[in-house]
């Protein structure tokens, strides 16, 4: 029968000398994989820092390109500058701005409304884009929209005498304007609906007067022979035709009369 022997652990042959050195490279190990890692963090934030400082230059550049072309009334190239910018820096608000007014010179009012909303989203404190807003909003008819939107320009920026004694002033003439056309519309409808409602007979037509003629000898006739009822007392029935030449006289023991 095999005996039964006591298995050692591994780890006592070796000695505490060799234990104490592996324990001190694992710890240096660790301190350096501490150590890369929060350099790559660093490097990634500042390569990162470094990305965004980059696309903000680029798309002033952009922006500032688009500016000129659009004072040359190039308005196009400057809506692709604008575009370009607008991919690198979105949250822009002034691109967005500068973007209505030029929708605005080519007439293209939808977008000149969006492009204006989108820059007060993104800074409801800019009242340049408050004023932009209003005026392409003017550009589609929305005239009580655009009050409001001028309103809040002035609530940003009181002393603005541009807003106050040009857009808005316009703003409110226009309301006015529509409010007397709204009244006008009204009353000739009214007046058509009166005049079409009543007929308008030519009284003196052939027709007519031929109508009027039968009429006329119709009563006449009726005028020349009066019938009457007379009851007797006995309860008989009678009824007289006086003529106006001959009247004849009823009985006296007739006493009710009925015409």
């Amino acid at each position: 029968m095999a005996s039964f022997r006591w298995k050692r652990k591994i780890g006592e042959k070796v000695s505490k000398a060799t234990s104490q050195q592996f324990e001190a490279e694992a710890a240096d190990d660790k301190d350096l994989g501490d150590d890369d890692d929060a350099t790559w963090v660093l490097a990634a934030k500042r390569r990162k820092e470094v990305l965004l400082e980059d696309c903000v230059r680029k798309s002033k550049e952009l922006k500032d390109e688009g500016a000129n072309l659009a004072e040359n009334r190039r308005y196009r190239e400057a809506l692709v500058k604008w575009d370009e910018a607008l991919q690198l820096t979105p949250e822009d608000a002034t691109l967005y701005e500068m973007k209505s007014q030029v929708l605005m010179s080519l007439h293209e009012m939808f977008p000149a409304v969006h492009a204006a909303e989108m820059a007060v989203q993104r800074n409801p404190r800019s009242w340049d884009a408050w004023q932009t807003l209003g005026r392409a909003q003017l550009g589609l008819g929305e005239i009580a929209l655009a009050i409001r939107s001028f309103q809040v320009s002035l609530h940003i920026f009181p002393m603005n005498p541009e807003v106050w004694k040009e857009d808005l002033s316009w703003a409110r003439k226009l309301q006015e304007q529509q409010k007397a056309t709204k009244t006008e519309s009204v009353q000739a409808l009214a007046k058509e609906l009166v005049q079409e409602s009543i007929p308008d007979y030519d009284f003196e037509s052939d027709e007519i007067v031929a109508v009027g003629a039968a009429i006329a000898e119709k009563e006449k006739a009726l005028s020349a022979a009066k019938t009457m009822v007379i009851v007797s007392a006995s309860g008989t029935v009678e009824t007289v035709t006086e003529q106006d030449n001959c009247s004849a006289t009823p009985d006296e023991t007739l006493f009710i009369r009925a015409r």
